[in-house]
């Protein structure tokens, strides 16, 4: 072997000089030959499943802030590769929008990317991702995948070894290389070029890729009412007042990202409208400023930002949206945040939300239509069937039809759901993976969809399915909660000769609104008794207990024992059962032939007696312990007498409590109202008790209230 195949080999085996830019270095020869325009390397931090951004190209940082360090699990292409160790395509606005809605929303422009993973058959080390205008072809060619591929190995080969050696690869600065003012001086016809460009009756200026004004002529420094040294070194929307605008610095991303021209008009004070044209490239932009009289006229008609306002009113009220649909509980609730936010964004004038359930679409929500027969059409219909909203869930593209030609074209009439409508936006709305409805946007008149459109309504239909899963599942929750209340508690009051009986259960509106309070009413021989109880907290566990309780108390009580003997029982069950929680309770005995009662009390709010002759009073009456704290406990029992026309209110305490009111005033309120409304019907009575205690909208706790009268002959 000759000596210079020797040190050529040595050469190759070393690691990199210390301070190399090694994924610099790596990423400017990717981006070279795959012919991208922006690009980033993202390293794995040790000991964490978090990716960190180490270097970028081509593009300010700022413009991938939200993703300067990910977490490996987080929705975004580098994580999927670097996760699932495979190459990522986003083939255009419009796929990145369906995949990553929520890179879409904060990169609305059209671009095209590849993310790939470093690593080799031993580690992942990290990933790269770069980017092309999204004027490209849509399919990633195989000389560019090879090339990806390829220069991915390379680069994990070399952290490999780096490591290996105990020289790990650190973050480098990004390449980014802004002009200045003084590069362009001493180069060959500089003042012909200067004496040229100030001749031009348009202003024109140069900025970096940090936006940065680098050079501007004369004209653009009169048009601007600035002077040239003013702007050298600023940003535009920064320098300029009345262009600090974010629409206006929208473009200038947009440009830079999709590497494409890009324009906007824009009043300048007082009634000066002023055109610009952004000039692109990998390097910085060239910016054209002239006055755009042909617009002057719809200036004063109420033009505002040219084509650029719609996009940017748009992306706002999809964070908004998204915020809002955080907050949005129940279906109806997510139906309506569509309807108020989405719907008068994008022109819509009607939509209908359909559920996927059994193989069918079924009507969710709508609004916007008149007449709900023609809603009707949409309910039912088999996935399998072709029409618009079946096919756009079953292939998980959103479908947009500009007129009703279109979409007739398409679909023949009596599988098109006719709506009297002249344009729809059919967006299929999938949740994790799976199908969870489609939204259907229906337009009065023929509407067109440009690209950037279709984009935003993609990425909003990836926020409403989120939502519309979240709330589907909620009401499922809702009503297994309600069923569970309703089983558990009694259907109806039985009749009992020489007693009147109405009963009110109201569940807490905050969690599961299902809770611990319970109520019954049980005839026996030539008597009757009655029991209401509280079991602490207002949840399942508390509702399934409170079952349990109520059964034991009516299984007691048809054997025969007397009402201390009841509660001592019922007291024991609940300890045997082992449960940390505890119960209140009241138990009487009935006996309206000689106008008598028995009650015992175990920890529970004192019952109210309405005399016959209206006047209220609080029972004092005898009791024990909670239930369930000591096997031990005994239940004394208090005779109460009750002559025909007499009104005993049972109730627990979410009758009586709120935030910020004295327990003792509550009572006595309740008292006053009992007094004032006791001859009424007693449902009437019941209402009016609930009512007045300002229990109906929103209760922290239960409400079980029981209302017994004995009959006048």
């Amino acid at each position: 072997m000759s000596e210079g195949q020797v040190s050529g080999q040595a050469r190759e085996a070393a690691p990199s000089p210390v301070g190399r830019p090694l994924l610099s270095l790596t990423l400017a020869a990717l981006m070279d030959d795959v012919h991208a325009h922006s690009g980033a390397v993202y390293l794995l931090t040790p000991g964490e499943p978090v990716l960190e951004m180490a270097v970028m190209a081509g593009l300010p940082r700022a413009f991938a802030a939200p993703w300067e360090r990910v977490g490996l699990s987080a929705p975004i292409p580098v994580s999927d590769a670097a996760r699932e160790r495979r190459l990522v395509w986003v083939a255009g606005e419009e796929d990145m929008a369906r995949h990553y809605p929520r890179i879409a929303v904060v990169l609305p422009y059209p671009f095209a990317l590849a993310a790939l993973p470093v690593a080799t058959d031993r580690a992942t080390y990290g990933a790269i991702f770069v980017t092309w205008p999204g004027t490209r072809p849509t399919e990633l060619s195989d000389r560019e995948r090879d090339h990806l591929m390829a220069a991915c190995d390379r680069l994990a080969l070399r952290l490999e070894r780096a490591a290996e050696e105990g020289h790990p690869v650190h973050p480098e600065p990004d390449l980014l290389a802004p002009a200045s003012v003084a590069t362009v001086a001493g180069t060959l016809g500089t003042v012909e070029a200067a004496r040229m460009v100030a001749r031009l009756p348009y202003g024109l200026c140069a900025l970096d890729l940090h936006g940065r004004i680098s050079f501007a002529n004369a004209a653009a420094a009169k048009l601007l009412g600035l002077p040239v040294s003013g702007l050298l070194g600023t940003q535009l929307w920064a320098s300029v007042p009345w262009l600090n605008d974010p629409v206006y610095e929208d473009r200038y991303r947009a440009a830079l990202m999709s590497q494409q021209v890009t324009s906007f008009v824009a009043l300048r004070p007082p009634s000066e409208w002023l055109s610009f044209r952004l000039y692109p490239s990998t390097n910085g932009l060239s910016l054209r400023i002239s006055r755009a009289r042909a617009v002057a006229q719809e200036g004063r008609a109420g033009f505002q930002h040219g084509d650029t306002g719609t996009r940017l009113v748009t992306i706002s009220q999809v964070l908004s949206l998204a915020g809002a649909l955080t907050e949005a509980v129940g279906v109806q609730d997510v139906v309506q945040l569509v309807a108020d936010e989405i719907a008068p964004a994008v022109g819509s004038q009607a939509l209908v939300i359909l559920g996927s359930q059994g193989g069918r679409l079924h009507v969710l929500g709508h609004r916007g239509y008149p007449d709900p027969h023609v809603v009707e059409r949409f309910d039912g219909r088999p996935l399998t069937e072709q029409t618009p909203g079946a096919h756009a869930l079953s292939s998980g593209v959103p479908a947009f039809f500009d007129s009703r030609q279109q979409l007739e074209r398409l679909y023949p009439a009596r599988h098109a759901t006719p709506d009297g409508m002249a344009a729809w936006a059919y967006l299929p709305l999938i949740a994790s993976g799976r199908p969870v409805g489609t939204c259907v946007l229906a337009y009065a008149e023929p509407h067109p969809f440009p690209a950037d459109e279709r984009a935003v309504l993609t990425s909003l239909s990836g926020l409403i399915a989120q939502a519309l899963e979240r709330a589907r599942l909620y009401d499922a929750k809702h009503q297994l909660a309600h069923g569970l209340q309703a089983a558990l508690l009694p259907h109806s009051l039985p009749s009992l000769p020489g007693i009147e009986a109405a009963a009110r259960y109201l569940p807490a509106t905050q969690g599961m609104e299902i809770g611990g309070d319970f109520y019954d009413l049980v005839p026996t021989a030539g008597e009757a008794a009655a029991v209401i109880g509280d079991v602490q907290g207002h949840n399942v566990t508390a509702a399934g207990l409170m079952g349990q309780i109520r059964t034991a108390v009516r299984a007691y009580t048809t054997v025969g024992q007397r009402p201390g003997e009841v509660m001592s029982s019922t007291n024991r069950l609940l300890i045997d059962l082992g449960t940390d929680l505890f119960a209140s309770c009241v138990y009487l005995r009935l006996d309206p032939a000689h106008g008598q009662a028995v009650m015992a009390r175990a920890g529970h709010p004192p019952p109210l007696l309405r005399r016959p002759d209206g006047k209220v009073r609080v029972l004092d009456l005898a009791g024990g312990p909670l239930l369930g704290i000591d096997a031990a406990a005994t239940y004394p029992t208090t005779d109460v007498a009750l002559p025909p026309g007499s009104l005993l209110a049972l109730y627990t305490d979410g009758l009586i409590e709120s935030p910020g009111v004295d327990i003792e005033d509550a009572l006595a309120g309740l008292a006053e109202r009992l007094t004032e409304i006791g001859d009424r019907p007693l449902d009437e009575v019941a209402d009016g008790l609930v009512r007045h205690s300002g229990t109906e909208r929103e209760r922290v706790d239960d409400v079980a209230l029981l209302l017994l009268r004995a009959r006048v002959d």
